[in-house]
């Protein structure tokens, strides 16, 4: 609710900014724990993640700016204010697992067995990345009157003075729910590829739902649907191709 939490001099610590490095650190300390109890390369590990962050935010990127083309051709000027502002999660998760394989292929590891080992940690750093949504008042949803709706008052993003549905609370509380959910899955699983078709089943489904409470335009849309939920209909589709090859094999 409050994005500029601390101010020293001409300093000031952002919550959305604060969010974002505590997410990247609770995954990384998440996955260095499993790491080390699975007996992985801690060095790999490292490399792999650096591919990862780098490969996840070009995608954030690449696809926000794919959603404001129509913006872009109209005032190429605005190019500089969405370089530095403005990502869509979406294209994070596609950049990082493109960088995850390309790694995976460089080095000769098994891309399935990192693609499910990595899986909790990022549906954990996603969970923190929707609580900094919240503090910065970005991703709201739809005006509601209801008891549990929210009303922003400084934010650069939400409409201020308006109750409106906490999908920020809500996604974040999806993503901390998946990550016990994919724990859970990559413990009992049978075969190298279940945690990751768990993870593109369940992450497209619940935000494919959580996008019809969203009230901020600015994501894009394809036809009806947002663009996030038309790209969810292909994780999901991918998620269920991967579970129901492995199911047969």
């Amino acid at each position: 609710m409050k994005n500029e939490l601390l101010h020293i001099g001409p300093l000031t610590l952002y919550g959305y900014g604060l969010m974002i490095g505590l997410g990247i650190l609770a995954a990384w300390i998440l996955a260095g724990i499993r790491a080390k109890r699975q007996g992985r390369n801690p060095d790999q590990l490292f490399s792999m993640i650096l591919w990862i962050l780098l490969g996840g935010f070009a995608g954030a990127k690449l696809l926000f700016l794919l959603t404001q083309w129509k913006n872009l051709m109209q005032y190429p000027s605005l190019l500089r204010y969405y370089l530095s502002d403005g990502f869509v999660v979406f294209g994070g998760i596609i950049g990082g697992i493109a960088a995850c394989f390309l790694f995976c292929s460089r080095k000769k590891l098994s891309f399935l067995s990192w693609f499910d080992f990595l899986m909790p940690s990022v549906a954990l750093g996603q969970a923190f990345g929707r609580m900094g949504c919240f503090l910065a008042g970005c991703c709201y949803g739809k005006e509601c009157h209801g008891s549990l709706s929210i009303v922003f008052h400084n934010s650069d993003y939400a409409p201020n003075g308006v109750p409106l549905i906490p999908t920020q609370l809500y996604s974040a509380f999806f993503d901390a729910a998946l990550v016990l959910v994919l724990l859970r899955t990559d413990a009992v699983k049978k075969k190298n590829g279940e945690t990751a078709a768990a993870y593109l089943l369940l992450y497209s489904v619940g935000r494919f739902v959580i996008e019809f409470m969203r009230g901020d335009v600015e994501r894009g849309f394809v036809g009806f649907l947002s663009t996030s939920q038309f790209v969810a209909c292909f994780t999901f589709l991918t998620g269920l191709f991967m579970m129901i090859r492995l199911k047969r094999d």
